[in-house]
């Protein structure tokens, strides 16, 4: 008998689960240190950096390596479900600023996606881990403050030249996608996130002074809505070596379903009121594409019931 998909298949493990699988601590305490990446590689943010874990409703059960979370494998086709941000930093005209991610990261490498996107790290002070209380109160200050934080690590961009309390926090997206287009249909790799969407837009006059760290960003671009949404759709352009043009699998969804028909719409709007401010979490599973992996992970997200993630559905509530 059909039925349909339910939180439990995503074989994500829970709480009770988490510290017998030797992934997770899921203590609250513990010494509290401040972030320093000089001298690491990508292997040692793997392993060092820990990752917020969650239940499906932005819950914190815990934390682990960011090397665990994203594994994809029988046991977690999906990896295991943590906290991401997505940083969307406009100039003072409305272009966007993109990233291209380096050819040597783990997941996802060479790959076209918004200003910057990671995650907020268990451990910190200050913390990065945001309750939720700080959701309903529209500011999460916690991946706030890890968004200066990468901001600083990928683009050398200054913590001095960016305002935190500037930062317009949107909404929430769950999604998942395997990483096959970089290690093949049995990846052992991918992302499976909520992410929290955050909006800076620079002033009038403002200079913004940037510069992309090798190892993280392999490239940076504006972009106003129009050169975006012709550069995602024709399929035909390629890089300027002639290689193809890749997109994030996240941020071509995001494009297509949130930032070209609603948030970059009207960016003043975005920026200076809550209409796209919901307190909710948007479920969508990336393209087909972007299944498989070494869990052979399946479309999941798009098939619950209940859940909603068009364009057209989050319009009409935030109007």
């Amino acid at each position: 008998v059909a039925r349909h998909p339910t939180w439990s298949d995503s074989h994500a493990p829970d709480k009770t689960q988490l510290p017998t699988m030797g992934l997770v601590n899921c203590n609250p305490g513990g010494a509290l240190r401040q972030w320093d990446g000089s001298g690491m590689t990508q292997e040692d943010f793997m392993n060092k950096d820990e990752c917020i874990l969650l239940d499906p409703h932005d819950n914190v059960i815990g934390h682990c390596s960011k090397k665990a979370a994203h594994v994809f494998g029988p046991l977690a086709p999906r990896g295991i479900l943590h906290r991401a941000f997505s940083v969307f930093l406009f100039d003072s005209e409305g272009r966007l600023m993109l990233q291209k991610r380096a050819d040597d990261k783990v997941t996802f490498r060479s790959v076209w996606t918004n200003t910057c996107c990671s995650h907020p790290l268990h451990g910190y002070n200050p913390t990065e881990v945001d309750t939720q209380d700080d959701v309903k109160k529209g500011d999460p200050m916690g991946v706030k403050r890890a968004a200066v934080r990468k901001l600083d690590q990928e683009l050398g961009i200054k913590p001095s030249s960016v305002d935190v309390n500037r930062f317009k926090f949107l909404t929430r997206l769950h999604y998942w996608a395997a990483d096959v287009r970089t290690h093949g249909p049995k990846s052992p790799w991918g992302e499976h996130e909520i992410d929290y969407i955050l909006f800076y837009q620079l002033k009038e006059g403002e200079e913004l002074k940037y510069t992309p760290n090798p190892e993280e960003v392999s490239d940076v671009k504006w972009v106003t809505k129009d050169e975006l949404l012709k550069q995602i759709n024709d399929t035909t352009l390629k890089e300027k070596n002639g290689s193809e043009l890749l997109w994030s699998p996240w941020f071509r969804i995001i494009v297509q379903r949130f930032l070209a028909p609603l948030w970059w719409e009207d960016l003043k709007t975005t920026l200076t009121t809550d209409r796209f401010v919901d307190g909710k979490i948007h479920r969508f599973d990336c393209t087909k594409e972007h299944f498989g992996g070494a869990g052979n992970a399946q479309a999941w997200l798009s098939v619950l019931p209940g859940e909603t993630s068009t364009a057209e559905a989050y319009k009409e509530e935030s109007s």
